[in-house]
């Protein structure tokens, strides 16, 4: 059994959004992710589903073409294969709890990497 809670696993990065995973199989991976005010998962594809669970502050999250504001306590489930990005509020932190399944692939995770490198929360 893995038990964990937000403020025990707590870690920022001034230079991008940081994540801490509490639980890794080939069927699901749950973590942490903590944004400071700004920071974002660029918007990527993968074939999971995605739970997140805000803990707390306020953000966005993207779902295919839409967009829902999120806060405190907010859960969303975004689809496997639709596009989704998370992104914290300018002057807040964001902290959520994350679980996608099956955990995308390196491949999947592409845009991301290419999103962070050129700092766009949309990559061509």
């Amino acid at each position: 059994m893995v038990t964990s809670d937000a403020d025990a696993e707590r870690a920022y990065d001034e230079d991008r959004f940081s994540t801490h995973a509490l639980h890794s199989s080939d069927r699901a991976k749950v973590l942490f992710g903590y944004f400071e005010p700004g920071q974002f998962i660029p918007v990527h594809a993968p074939e999971s589903d995605l739970v997140v669970r805000v803990e707390s502050g306020r953000g966005l999250v993207r779902d295919g073409a839409d967009e829902r504001s999120v806060e405190t306590g907010d859960v969303v489930v975004v689809p496997a294969g639709d596009s989704r990005g998370i992104h914290a509020n300018e002057g807040e932190r964001l902290e959520a709890l994350l679980v996608v399944s099956p955990p995308p692939t390196d491949a999947e995770h592409a845009p991301v990497r290419e999103g962070l490198r050129r700092g766009e929360f949309e990559p061509s």
